[in-house]
């Protein structure tokens, strides 16, 4: 569920943005001047990058920065002038240094090969680098437990598979796939690309307060999406992947040899299948997962892919079954009650649970 904090987090799109360090001092020296001797506010911190076209990585990494108690009212600096920089509080994707201590976040320098870790090995952006060091405690905060938690950590490493690996992975120029291998990564909503067409066109009359103002759109629009995907992985995709988990667990009780699977409450399943089988060192792997239609309540058979974001199935249903429904594919598979055999067999139906269990059955002494 929700937390309170995700209200708080969205004060953050409404913050001043400050284009300039001349004008970000100005601010501070102002609020310095109207507050009562004694009582003047800390300045607030500033955030800098660089100034010209702007890309997702500091976009969003600017933005996961001002996520953090630390960095909550920084303002944004942008420029490239290395006596500015040094002044600022924290620096990103410009600069030519990585050091987490004194805040620097630039991945373009000779010899950096920083990856996330956890089994990733794409090389960091600036956004990578910020959700490297600040991300754990981001998802805590967001999920109101603790950040050794181990639903937070595995949030952790999702949300960067599933949303930040692809922005690092653009940054740097890395295709997403080779020839017929699995793609390097997952990208599911092109950000970058969209965070790239907020820049100003060439034909305008360009201004820095323009090139500022299409900056703040686009630490909007990443910030927005990843607080989306943040809160899609906490009410969906996690409570998924427990359905599925115990599930896998209980998988022997239908079949011995624990190739069939049923969903005792249908959700996304294939997004976790192929990692839990890895995590829970399943031998051998699944070939059916069994679930039951919502609409018709009728019962489906699918056959599980080689791998994510493949067609091919590991075991199809039996070539002779495919293409065949009602009386006519009951009589081939001597099961009473089947439905429909897809011409591909990938999917099947019956329309009892015992009827598409005693179909996976069949299929795995057929194939």
């Amino acid at each position: 569920m929700l937390t309170a904090s995700c209200k708080n987090i969205h004060r953050l799109l409404g913050r001043p943005f400050v284009g300039a360090f001349s004008r970000a001092r100005a601010c501070s020296s102002s609020m310095a001047e109207e507050a009562p001797v004694g009582k003047r506010p800390k300045p607030p911190l500033s955030i800098g990058t660089h100034n010209g076209t702007f890309h997702c990585d500091e976009a969003l990494g600017c933005f996961l920065l001002r996520l953090t108690p630390r960095f909550r009212d920084a303002h944004i600096v942008r420029t490239r002038d290395p006596q500015v920089l040094g002044t600022l509080d924290a620096v990103l994707d410009v600069g030519g240094i990585y050091e987490h201590e004194s805040y620097r976040y630039d991945h373009h320098q000779k010899g950096f090969e920083v990856s996330f870790g956890h089994g990733f090995n794409t090389k960091l952006s600036s956004a990578g680098l910020v959700y490297k060091h600040f991300g754990l405690d981001i998802v805590s905060k967001e999920m109101d437990v603790e950040s050794n938690h181990p639903d937070v950590i595995q949030m952790y490493k999702a949300l960067y598979k599933n949303f930040v690996e692809a922005i690092d992975a653009v940054d740097n120029g890395v295709n997403q796939y080779d020839t017929d291998k699995l793609p390097r990564y997952v990208d599911n909503t092109r950000l970058s690309g969209r965070v790239a067409k907020l820049n100003p066109d060439w034909i305008e009359v360009n201004s820095t307060e323009r090139e500022n103002d299409c900056f703040n759109q686009a630490m909007e629009l990443a910030g927005q999406e990843f607080l989306d995907s943040l809160r899609y992985h906490v009410k969906s995709w996690l409570p998924a992947r427990s359905i599925v988990s115990n599930c896998i667990k209980k998988r022997k009780e239908l079949e011995q040899s624990g190739q069939i699977m049923m969903l005792d409450r249908f959700c996304p399943w294939k997004e976790h299948i192929h990692e839990l089988e890895e995590e829970l060192q399943v031998d051998p792997s699944i070939k059916y997962v069994l679930y039951q239609d919502g609409r018709n309540l009728q019962w489906r058979i699918q056959a599980v892919v080689v791998a994510v974001g493949k067609f091919e199935s590991r075991r199809p249903l039996p070539a002779a079954w495919r293409g065949l429904v009602d009386e006519k594919l009951s009589e081939v598979v001597g099961v009473g009650g089947c439905v429909f055999v897809h011409s591909s067999g990938f999917i099947g139906g019956n329309i009892s649970f015992e009827g598409v269990l005693a179909m996976g059955k069949k299929a795995l002494v057929l194939n």
